[in-house]
């Protein structure tokens, strides 16, 4: 079994980091109210829990000062992270990992909306699981079914099915996309244990894993980092997918996003291939 040490140096609390370009405000907004609230939960159990936020500016962050102050008066320490440019999703994070001393921290995506339960339940399952360094939660969508974003190791055929067929002709491949999904697995009731592949939308790790393993690859501008991130945290520490912590994800697809993000995915499916080993069919 993995043991994973906590120095004496780590406070005790979490800290977060969201990274923003030219983001959508009212769901940023949601995100953040989600956030404090869940916060409140778990101080209600740890009221000495320190909780900080780290807002990574990468282009056009409006004025959301309003929002933040309302996290500051739940004791919620607020930073924002500004004048880098755009220097892409996981080095985004870095930003703000190479800042924390918290014991645990949080990688979420701004269009995540926890529920209010999500981090008490989380914190358990690190405490009765000294081994487990990185949670993914069960992820609904925006009617409450399951998105299964937990991944087998992809392979070129999967990523082109999913990603860039019309829905009309990826029914014809619904049980390969199934197994690549973990279909078979994942659902709202059991614990899985070392998923290979786990959402960048929200994972929660301890933070002596994630600084082990020097935050994201930042080759990655876009896309695949969290495969990455993934892949590498099961040579220091196990993974969970934990369907008792919750959230919902109001995100979508490279392929629906125009030219610029599909060329973005390509090149990101490209450095993790190389790194990690092709596998075509």
């Amino acid at each position: 079994m993995i043991v994973i040490a906590v120095p004496r140096s780590e406070i005790e609390g979490l800290s977060v980091s969201i990274v923003v370009y030219r983001p959508d405000v009212a769901r940023l907004m949601s995100t953040l109210a989600s956030f404090s609230a869940a916060c409140d939960a778990l101080r209600a159990l740890h009221p000495a829990f320190s909780v900080e936020l780290y807002l990574i500016d990468n282009g056009d962050l409006p004025d959301i000062d309003a929002a933040l102050q309302d996290l500051r008066a739940h004791d919620i320490t607020c930073s924002i992270v500004t004048g880098h440019g755009n220097v892409g999703y996981g080095r985004g994070h870095n930003l703000a990992i190479a800042q924390t001393g918290h014991r645990y921290h949080l990688v979420l995506n701004p269009d995540i909306d926890l529920d209010r339960d999500a981090l008490v339940r989380a914190l358990d399952l690190f405490d009765s699981h000294p081994d487990v360094g990185l949670i993914s939660p069960r992820i609904g969508d925006e009617k409450g079914g399951l998105q299964y974003l937990c991944r087998r190791y992809p392979t070129l055929l999967d990523l082109f099915v999913r990603g860039f067929l019309p829905a009309g002709v990826r029914r014809f491949f619904a049980r390969r996309l199934a197994r690549y999904e973990m279909q078979d697995v994942i659902n709202d009731r059991d614990t899985i244990w070392d998923p290979p592949i786990v959402s960048g939308c929200f994972m929660l790790f301890r933070t002596r894993v994630l600084t082990k393993l020097e935050g994201f690859d930042a080759r990655y501008f876009l896309y695949f980092e969290d495969y990455d991130l993934s892949l590498r945290t099961h040579d220091v520490a196990r993974v969970v997918y934990a369907p008792v912590v919750r959230v919902r994800h109001h995100g979508g697809g490279a392929a629906r996003k125009g030219a610029a993000h599909i060329r973005m995915f390509l090149a990101s499916a490209y450095k993790f291939f190389n790194r990690f080993g092709w596998k075509w069919l």
